[in-house]
């Protein structure tokens, strides 16, 4: 087995496309907007945004939470200064790890919480 995509649910699916394509540059894979799903290579599984049904309670709950993925980037200082001046909201500046690396948590425009890792 091996990982096909990674999915996040969305309620504004064009706005979140839009964001992703746009303001954090990923390149898009495939977008099917009847269907509302997209997909944005991140170096190996996609990163996919699935539209949901928002009279749906069990989905509308999918949104805006931590999601755990955590995006690696060369630059994090860079990275995380591009992005802030872009209007991309961080919780907090990259923060050195007890590990070595450092990370920055992010929110979409949809309150999904990511990470990028450096």
């Amino acid at each position: 087995m091996k990982v096909y995509a990674i999915r996040i649910f969305v309620k504004d699916w064009e706005g979140l496309c839009k964001f992703y394509e746009r303001i954090l540059s990923l390149p898009l894979k495939f977008k099917d907007v009847k269907a509302g799903w997209a997909g944005f290579d991140v170096g190996g599984p996609s990163l996919a945004f699935e539209r949901i049904d928002q009279s749906d309670k069990e989905a509308r709950e999918l949104v805006g939470r931590f999601l755990g993925i955590s995006l690696r980037v060369k630059d994090i200082v860079s990275v995380h200064r591009q992005l802030s001046e872009n209007g991309v909201e961080f919780i907090a500046p990259p923060e050195k790890q007890i590990w070595g690396g450092s990370l920055a948590h992010f929110k979409d425009p949809e309150g999904n919480i990511l990470t990028i890792l450096g």
